[in-house]
């Protein structure tokens, strides 16, 4: 109990530096169409919801992703950002 309070304590002081990141094991944030737009579930580290209709995902390799292909999917609108890091609006 101590650990997830002094966690949430160093989240809200540092929310750059303390990433809740979803792994392989549970469920994606996004569809499957998304995550094939984005190059495919090998591609995709990370995802981190960072608003109500933002995910923040970081990629192996951004130039796989297929900027069409996910307006097509359902996202209006992509931040992308150095080092492999999207910012996807879901919805508006």
């Amino acid at each position: 109990m101590f650990e997830k309070l002094q966690r949430a304590f160093w989240k809200a002081l540092t929310p750059d530096l303390v990433a809740e990141t979803v792994t392989p094991t549970t469920p994606s944030l996004l569809s499957a169409d998304v995550v094939s737009a984005l190059g495919g579930e090998e591609n995709v580290t990370s995802q981190q919801r960072v608003a109500l209709t933002r995910v923040r995902v970081q990629l192996r390799e951004a130039g796989r992703l297929d900027e069409s292909a996910l307006k097509a999917a359902g996202i209006p609108a992509v931040m992308v950002l150095p080092g492999g890091v999207l910012h996807l609006l879901t919805s508006l």
